[in-house]
């Protein structure tokens, strides 16, 4: 004996997949925190350092040594978060929370 196969008319909806979680809300305004808060940060190094080394009365020589060492490492992470500041506006909408 062979099994029969019985065809009957199902009706199947569309399926559309919801990718919408309520927690990446938040992960995506935790991350953009962190970002401007870094962002801010060097940006602050960026400009002590500038003014440490244009002005030479304006801070001592530890601070202008440390300027002098560290501009370059300074403009690189500012570059690095800057593209990574971009991508993330770009791909996620980047929202500072205020």
């Amino acid at each position: 004996m062979s099994p029969t196969v019985v065809r009957t008319d199902v009706d199947v909806p569309d399926i559309e997949p919801d990718f919408s979680a309520p927690f990446f809300g938040g992960f995506q305004v935790i991350a953009s925190y962190i970002l401007a808060g870094a962002l801010l940060v060097v940006l602050i190094m960026l400009i002590i350092a500038g003014a440490a080394l244009a002005f030479r009365g304006l801070a001592s020589d530890r601070v202008r040594t440390w300027a002098g060492e560290n501009i370059l490492w300074i403009f690189i992470a500012a570059a690095v978060l800057g593209a990574a500041s971009g991508m993330f506006s770009w791909f996620v909408n980047f929202d500072f929370g205020f």
